[in-house]
């Protein structure tokens, strides 16, 4: 506790006097200056217990007296101490008055009582104080320390925490979910600032903010308005994590801004969680290594093999049915620079919408899409405790996780919410194009169910998915749904149209002499499967004139239309030629 103007009236050793403000003694106390300037003001920082003779102002005019207590007041000067028997016997009736006035506390100061004397004892108390923080914090770092090398980890560092701190703190993992807190009932309130911690996610480290209690954006320590501005604590998130990558946030929920110990204890704290939740460069590249000859193994055939490589860190993954994951970004980003130190992208088109692009999820997907995924992924399943095997190889990530499991589920949502960013409304190949402009064109292939065994079957189905993804202009496709909907967005791209367009330029150039209307009379054939009556029925001529015509498109092309193969191929021209074909 610093020191206060009631502190110093009992100091045995000073003898003051209170003459006004009796009710502000509890009031601390930064620094007690001296100063017979008639106006101090310009030299005050505020806190400060004002030490003065009265020899350069006049203490007993009413009005100067007003006007200078007034100043100081407005100054942050938090008390007055007069010296008696100096310049005067006892305090001047003006400045008595000033001071009950304007509520500043006024203190005599006995002759015997040098203001150095003041001074010390302010310094002492302020020094002991910072003693007594100081110590309180190693305190609580030792605590801390012995919390986090325990048996529950994270969540007695909270509990401990909590109670240094006299409020609640909370755990959020990488991908912005509360993973522990405490007491128990912060997790309800941790909750709520699920909005807070993204927009905090979205920094690059190390970073904090603060929210809540009233703070505005021109509050204490860069404050900014929480989402919830109902709630009344005050609540400091802190980024986790020793690169410009945020691997997880600190939220502590107090009723008043943090003391010195307190802070302490929360530097701590951030310090000791940053050990927990970063692994170190060596074990990250021991377990990819790792990983990598497991996936190596049952790719050649041998699960066996493979089992025994695991061991208990993947055993478990190769007991049930898994997912073979396959993602790349086709810009040339790697996993090893994704990890790293992710750069944003440049610019953005114009058709993309608003929110898209002023998201914090949005930023973090465009510099990072590779990283974000691997964060996602790996933190839903370290919530359940689940095993998941990720490879990164060179452009692509290569990905093994339990069928039906958290990680799965993570991915197929995180895609969902991506394409929504995204633009779902977009055509195949303008949301590829969006994609390649903001940097996030991730996609994404993910096999069928399988066992160690079929591996390798595994592999070729996520690879396969990973090229209709492309095609489709889709960040995820499973290889289970590939049947699902038309082939004819997988022919969407410009070589398909180029061929398209050179096997039907003659009918449309015959079409545009206005010698008859073959491109039409061709599509409605071949959509009657080549049934003459229904066709010129669809047409509105006679069948003679529909046969006419045919023939005279097989004059043209110079193909048989009895061949199986070119009727195929004219049908798929037309549709990649319709309007709105690739839709």
């Amino acid at each position: 506790m610093p020191p206060t103007l009631a502190s110093l009236v009992r100091h045995p050793g000073l003898k003051l006097s209170v003459l006004a403000g009796e009710d502000r003694l509890e009031t601390p106390v930064r620094w007690a200056h001296v100063s017979e300037l008639a106006d101090p003001v310009p030299y005050m920082d505020g806190g400060e217990l004002l030490l003065i003779t009265a020899m350069q102002i006049e203490a007993d005019d009413p009005e100067e007296m007003s006007r200078y207590v007034r100043r100081l007041v407005g100054a942050g000067v938090v008390g007055l101490g007069f010296a008696l028997g100096v310049n005067y016997a006892e305090v001047p009736p003006a400045l008595a008055t000033a001071a009950k006035e304007e509520g500043l506390p006024l203190l005599g100061v006995p002759r015997r009582t040098p203001f150095i004397a003041i001074s010390k004892a302010v310094s002492a108390a302020i020094a002991a104080d910072q003693y007594r923080a100081v110590t309180a914090g190693f305190e609580a770092q030792r605590e801390l320390t012995r919390a986090a090398i325990g048996a529950e980890g994270p969540a007695a560092l909270l509990a401990r925490l909590a109670a240094h701190v006299d409020g609640w703190a909370a755990l959020y993992d990488v991908s912005g979910a509360v993973v522990a807190a405490a007491p128990d009932w912060a997790a309800r309130r941790a909750a709520r600032l699920t909005a807070d911690v993204e927009r905090l996610r979205s920094r690059p480290g190390p970073a904090s903010i603060v929210v809540g209690g009233g703070c505005g954006p021109a509050g204490a320590m860069g404050a900014e308005p929480a989402e919830d501005t109902a709630v009344a604590d005050r609540v400091e998130l802190q980024s986790l994590g020793t690169g410009r990558r945020t691997r997880g946030v600190l939220a502590v929920g107090t009723g008043a801004p943090l003391g010195t110990a307190e802070r302490y204890a929360v530097h701590s704290a951030v310090a000791l969680l940053t050990l927990t939740t970063e692994r170190s460069r060596a074990l990250q590249e021991a377990e990819q290594r790792l990983g990598a000859a497991v996936l190596r193994m049952l790719l050649a055939g041998e699960p066996d093999h493979a089992r025994a490589v695991a061991g208990r860190l993947y055993g478990g993954l190769l007991d049930a049915p898994f997912r073979m994951l396959v993602a790349e970004v086709p810009s040339g980003g790697t996993v090893q620079q994704a990890r790293a130190s992710p750069s944003g992208a440049d610019g953005a088109p114009a058709e993309l919408p608003t929110d898209a692009t002023t998201t914090a999820a949005g930023e973090a997907e465009a510099a990072d899409p590779l990283g974000t995924l691997i964060d996602t992924m790996e933190a839903a399943a370290a919530r359940i405790g689940e095993s998941v095997l990720v490879v990164p190889d060179g452009e692509r990530l290569i990905v093994l996780a339990p069928d039906g499991g958290a990680a799965v589920a993570a991915c197929a949502e995180h895609a969902q919410a991506v394409e929504a960013r995204r633009g779902t409304k977009a055509r195949p190949r303008d949301r590829a194009a969006v994609a390649a402009l903001r940097g996030d064109e991730l996609v994404i292939g993910l096999s069928a169910p399988a066992g160690p065994i079929a591996a390798a079957a595994a592999y070729r189905q996520a690879e396969q998915a990973l090229s209709v993804a492309r095609r489709r202009g889709r960040m995820l496709v499973e290889h289970e749904r590939m049947a699902a909907g038309s082939v004819l967005p997988l022919l969407a791209d410009d070589a398909v149209r180029a061929f398209a367009d050179g096997m039907l330029r003659a009918l449309h150039e015959h079409d545009a002499t206005g010698r008859g209307d073959l491109v039409a009379s061709l599509r409605a054939w071949l959509s009657r499967h080549g049934q003459w009556d229904a066709a010129a029925a669809d047409l509105g001529v006679h069948r003679h004139t529909l046969r006419y015509r045919m023939r005279r498109v097989e004059e043209i092309l110079g193909r048989s239309l009895d061949d199986p193969d070119v009727r195929m191929e004219l049908w798929l021209a037309l549709k990649a030629t319709a309007p709105g074909a690739s839709a």
